[in-house]
């Protein structure tokens, strides 16, 4: 009789003890879901090997070509890359990157609108710019989304949009081949919240199958728009931010 106590007190810790694991585990399940990334970036121009766009955020190298396509492709003729082409709806996204002390966060963006006028005789008449609505950013946790969207950073009540004009394109080919992947800089003004900074996109294209594909990145600062690094107790953030393009363009 005089052990009875003792038990019923072992089991109440063991009791408390399995109760706190399931609160650590269930906040542990709600830290990741609110500081963790839900988004993969969609490559236009896949890497060497990839059968169609996958979710490696670096842009294929120019010496692998395209899905393992043979180097001596086709060329295109002229009459078919002048002129202006025009984003396609559904395929073309922006991405915004941020790395926190727990991983790389990727915020997509697919309310897209963009041109590119190419001239294969004339590189100095191509010309390109875009745009992107900011309520279309989409993080894959509500909660974010709307902190992002909110005053304290994008501001999208007062700046629906930001938009890309290009200055220059630096590589463009004499010639365009089916298929190959072409290096280029494109060099440009990034404007968000009203205000413009110079930016330079690395960048790779690619005509195929009647379709221009656009694939690059540039890195910008919190600071660069006004906006304060959105540092928490839990949370760590990088200062830098990477802008990706991800574009599909078509007559």
């Amino acid at each position: 009789m005089a052990n009875r106590p003792k038990t019923s007190k072992n089991k109440n810790v063991l009791y408390a003890s399995g109760l706190a694991l399931l609160l650590l585990a269930g906040g542990y399940t709600a830290y990741d879901y609110y500081a963790g990334n839900h988004v993969e970036i969609e490559q236009v121009i896949p890497s060497a090997g990839q059968a169609s766009p996958g979710q490696n955020a670096s842009p294929a190298s120019p010496s692998q070509g395209n899905s393992g396509q043979a180097a001596a492709a086709d060329a295109v003729p002229a009459d078919k890359l002048n002129g202006t082409w025009s984003t396609v709806d559904g395929s073309s996204k922006v991405y915004v990157s941020v790395t926190t002390s727990k991983e790389t966060v990727n915020i997509a963006g697919d309310k897209v609108k963009g041109q590119w006028t190419v001239n294969v005789a004339d590189p100095a008449q191509t010309k390109g710019q875009g745009e992107v609505e900011i309520a279309s950013l989409n993080s894959g946790n509500n909660q974010r989304d709307n902190h992002i969207k909110s005053d304290d950073l994008l501001q999208a009540a007062s700046h629906p949009k930001a938009a890309f004009a290009v200055t220059s394109f630096e590589g463009l080919p004499a010639a365009w081949k089916e298929g190959q992947v072409v290096p280029l800089k494109i060099k440009g003004s990034l404007t968000v919240k009203g205000i413009t900074k110079d930016v330079v996109f690395d960048a790779n294209a690619l005509y195929e199958k009647a379709q221009l594909k656009l694939s690059g990145s540039t890195v910008v600062t919190f600071g660069d728009f006004g906006m304060k690094n959105p540092h928490t107790v839990v949370l760590a953030a990088e200062n830098n931010l990477t802008v990706r393009m991800e574009l599909v363009f078509g007559k």
